[in-house]
């Protein structure tokens, strides 16, 4: 070990010979030039430009020496870096030792004090605490736990011992300044406030450890509620990919039936040509034989025999050869194609839309009309007399009488024109089997979607929340109807009252469970429906429905209905409704607007994550215009 030691030291006494005297560092990539010099082999370059020439001695050279990697002085070079690291790294292991304040004895000023006399104001060792310990006289004396500054606890005013706690003015006395200053305060003895204050530190600290639990078990909860997302994403994609694999096969099966079709009538039409080329070669073959047999003849011209000849034609010759015109304009096929073509348009136009609007769409049939005939009307769902959604019964065909309000609309302008001549023999027959396809895929999209909607539900009674109610607005009919005016009513100020924008708020709110409720709108225009968390502002320029994070809105504004949220604006095709439902799902954080008439037709939908309960939220602003919650049966 003392060896090693020793190596070390002499092998750190070298640090000036392992210096380069250009970068006055430890060597990198040392080399050695003629004259017998190392340097860096970066700093040598650096400095040879014009001339070669030694950095350290001058010697000059005619030429570019040659350079060598000097290997032995990089190995010592390399010891010399880790055995350096290895003593910085000790001496920075070395664990300072904290010095402790030692209180000495205040007669003798060499031993530890032991304790403090409050009354003395002196603090003593052992042996020069024993008259406290031991003579009456001292019995009354104030002892306590060695104190450093003892002047902490001399009243700076009147130069006396602080014995007394202000309870007032919560600092420490003494007995001048009870019956000067603080005269009339209630006070205490130190101990006394030490052990309330301690005792409040405790309870502050169990009610930290409260809140810390229950922090700790919402963020668990919270993780699992990830976890859950995560699963149903999973399921999800699970069952779109399934939905459309599916399709994709009905696609394929779609498409073989149709090269299928083209393929038999191609075989159809070549039977027939093969049938009609065997007879007219028959018939070649007989009228050779015959021009034949009356060469033969023309040649015995000049006999006897000649004159007594006669020959019969054969019965080919009565026929006047054609070619047939076979085509694959058959029924089955321009059927195919008609189909093919037409479904492709359709679904081209309405994969055109954002996927919120495609249903609406489909209900509605503003593509439906464009490109199938209207006579079998789409199946939507009616609500139950609980006004819920409830599941699809099987689209049933049925024909309607064609009248002026109910046109036929045929595929003439979809069918390629190559089979042009063979629509305008029968459009309405080439048509029927692809009307009653797409009528069937309307409505079974349509039952697809309105599956997802929840199993059937109470509805919820709600009414208007007065507290929340901007001054401009009026509520009458037992807290059902919120009506808007330019007249302020006399309500009185609160916090939960909207001061700038004319809202308010329904007196229940929603944490948990599906809930859903109608609304009557008088106008669709300047009128707003959706969700308020109860912590959305209520003062501020931005207290308004959908322009913050707590809120989400359906507004209708100047005849554009839009979807807001967090000042985000999404424009919605408008079904002008006159009665809106609105159902919310807390447990998948969804709410979904509905156009309520004979049928409940969806909108749109938010979907949100909050902490804390939902609200119906309204905005009126329209003088006149009103609100009504509809009673549910």
């Amino acid at each position: 070990m003392a060896e090693a030691d020793e190596s070390g030291f002499s092998l750190m006494s070298l640090e000036d010979e392992l210096t380069c005297s250009i970068c006055l560092s430890t060597f990198d990539c040392p080399v050695t030039i003629p004259c017998g010099h190392n340097f860096c082999q970066n700093c040598l370059l650096a400095t040879w430009k014009d001339s070669y020439s030694c950095p350290q001695c001058r010697t000059l050279f005619a030429t570019r020496p040659e350079l060598k990697k000097n290997t032995v002085l990089s190995t010592v070079v390399e010891t010399f870096r880790v055995r350096s690291y290895k003593t910085e790294g000790a001496v920075a292991s070395k664990p300072e030792k904290k010095k402790r304040h030692v209180i000495r004895c205040d007669t003798c000023m060499e031993a530890e004090a032991a304790q403090t006399c409050l009354t003395c104001m002196a603090s003593f060792c052992e042996e020069h605490l024993r008259p406290h310990r031991e003579n009456p006289i001292f019995r009354l004396h104030q002892l306590t736990s060695p104190v450093g500054d003892l002047m902490e606890r001399i009243c700076t005013d009147h130069h006396k011992l602080m014995e007394l706690f202000c309870s007032q003015h919560q600092r420490p006395i003494c007995s001048l300044c009870l019956q000067q200053v603080h005269k009339g305060c209630s006070f205490t003895s130190p101990e006394e406030q030490r052990s309330k204050k301690e005792m409040d530190l405790r309870e502050k600290l169990v009610f930290l450890d409260g809140k810390l639990s229950k922090n700790e078990s919402v963020i668990s909860q919270m993780r699992a509620m990830q976890n859950k997302l995560r699963e149903s994403a999973i399921h999800r994609k699970s069952a779109l990919s399934a939905g459309y694999q599916q399709m994709r096969d009905m696609m394929t099966k779609e498409e073989n039936d149709a090269l299928k079709a083209v393929d038999k009538e191609v075989e159809t039409g070549e039977v027939k040509i093969r049938g009609l080329i065997s007879k007219f070669s028959e018939n070649v073959d007989n009228i050779g034989k015959a021009k034949e047999e009356i060469l033969c003849l023309l040649g015995q011209s000049q006999t006897l025999a000649f004159l007594q000849t006669s020959l019969n034609l054969p019965q080919a010759v009565s026929y006047d050869p054609y070619s047939p015109r076979i085509t694959l304009d058959s029924k089955k096929v321009v059927q195919v194609e008609a189909f093919a073509l037409t479904f492709k348009n359709y679904l081209t136009e309405l994969l055109k839309q954002p996927v919120e609007a495609r249903i609406p769409k489909l209900i509605a049939g503003d593509y439906a009309s464009t490109f199938i005939k209207p006579n079998i009307p789409p199946v939507t769902p009616r609500f139950p007399r609980s006004h819920s959604p409830a599941p699809l019964a099987k689209p049933a065909l049925k024909k309607k009488p064609q009248s002026k309000k109910n046109p036929t609309f045929f595929l003439s302008s979809y069918i390629p024109s190559e089979i042009s001549s063979a629509e305008k023999r029968s459009d309405l027959m080439k048509c029927k089997e692809t009307n009653i396809f797409a009528s069937c895929l309307i409505s079974k999209c349509l039952s697809l979607k309105f599956n997802f909607i929840p199993s059937p539900l109470d509805g919820t009674v709600l009414n208007f929340d007065q507290r929340t109610a901007h001054k401009r607005i009026e509520l009458s009919e037992n807290f059902t109807k919120a009506t808007v005016s330019d007249e302020h009513t006399n309500y009185s100020d609160c916090p939960e009252r909207f001061a700038v924008c004319s809202q308010v708020l329904a007196s229940k709110g929603f944490s948990a469970g599906r809930h859903y409720w109608e609304v009557r709108l008088s106008s669709n225009n300047f009128i707003g429906i959706g969700l308020a968390c109860s912590s959305i502002d209520r003062k501020g320029p931005t207290s308004r429905l959908g322009r913050n994070s707590k809120s989400w809105c359906i507004e209708w504004f100047n005849v554009k209905l839009s979807a807001w949220h967090n000042s985000t604006e999404v424009v919605l095709v408008n079904p002008n409704p006159k009665r809106v439902g609105v159902l919310l799902d807390c447990e998948e954080g969804k709410a979904t607007f509905y156009n309520v008439a004979d049928r409940a037709y969806p909108f749109h939908s938010f979907s949100f994550q909050s902490a804390e309960a939902v609200y119906p939220a309204f905005w009126i602003f329209s003088s006149g215009s009103y609100i009504t919650l509809c009673k549910l049966q």
